[in-house]
């Protein structure tokens, strides 16, 4: 107790500084965890947390045997793999080639236009990629002079994850790329000036000391992501869907909005969907970083 005193008092700024986030995650995130209890009860407001009767398990029952289950599941799976394998390396491979530039203006100059639109309003850029794939956009207009049939893109369920899945790279590659670059310019000089004068080009720099460098960071992030494999990015979702894409597009985030605030109020119904959700996040991120430790050095723990 006494070495724990001496230690606040010898770092109380430090303790003041961390303070307002601990507050954040207790306000915001710890304490409502409370309200999780209505997945097991059947809520009724008026009767609150506490009154209203328990029901145990019946919720999660109802959703794992209802139609959905299985279309919510997969796709919800299917857009996480699609962006794992498709908008989790870009970033990477676009930090390597950033990193390859040798102009400085054009260099800042691709990377301010890159990072733009990850600052534009999710609603914008909505909007604009309504636009662009109405029957009468831009990016129609251009599939139509490559022979497809002229046509609304959204309004096509077989469409959705290719618009979802490249919008969610042209949005997110710049601003994703930062944390890559910073990680290459921590890679020490030295190593590439040895390889130059062991004859080594740009591409074998890459491969053997760019890459590796930079392979802590992208375990990491990998982690992460994979512990958001039941999450997907419920507004835009929510932005671009319509009844006609429900097939593809709606996903377990989308479905919980639905059904707990728009279509039936069913508060602890959705509440268990969203419990099941997070529980199964879970379970794979401590999967994920238990194999990386396993296999490699790195893990988040």
């Amino acid at each position: 107790m006494k070495s724990l005193m001496r230690n606040y008092h010898r770092h109380k700024y430090l303790y003041l500084m961390i303070l307002p986030v601990v507050l954040y995650y207790l306000i915001f995130h710890y304490i409502p965890m409370y309200g999780a209890v209505i997945a097991f009860k059947n809520y009724r407001i008026a009767q609150g947390f506490l009154g209203s009767p328990w029901v145990g398990f019946d919720h999660f029952l109802n959703f794992f045997n209802s139609y959905y289950f299985g279309r919510l599941l997969k796709n919800t799976l299917l857009l996480n793999v699609y962006m794992l394998l498709l908008s989790f390396p870009a970033p990477i491979i676009f930090a390597l080639l950033i990193n390859e530039i040798g102009g400085r203006i054009f260099k800042r100059t691709v990377q301010t236009i890159t990072y733009l639109p990850h600052f534009i309003s999710m609603i914008v850029i909505c909007g604009m990629i309504t636009q662009f794939v109405a029957r009468d956009g831009l990016i129609t207009d251009i599939l139509v002079w490559f022979g497809f049939q002229r046509t609304a893109l959204l309004g096509h369920p077989e469409y959705f994850r290719t618009i979802y899945i490249l919008s969610d790279i042209w949005q997110g590659v710049g601003w994703g790329s930062i944390i890559y670059l910073a990680a290459i310019t921590g890679i020490n000089p030295e190593l590439y000036e040895a390889s130059r004068m062991d004859g080594a080009n740009r591409w074998k720099q890459t491969l053997h000391i760019t890459l590796p460098g930079i392979i802590p960071i992208i375990v990491i992030l990998f982690i992460l992501k994979i512990g958001h494999m039941l999450d997907v990015g419920f507004d835009k979702i929510i932005l671009l869907y319509n009844p006609n894409t429900y097939s593809t597009a709606d996903v377990i985030s989308t479905f919980v909005y639905r059904k707990g605030l728009g279509e039936s109020n069913e508060f602890s119904y959705t509440t268990a969907v969203g419990l099941f959700q997070s529980v199964i996040n879970f379970i794979l991120l401590l999967a994920a970083n238990r194999f990386s430790k396993s296999m490699s050095e790195n893990s988040l723990w």
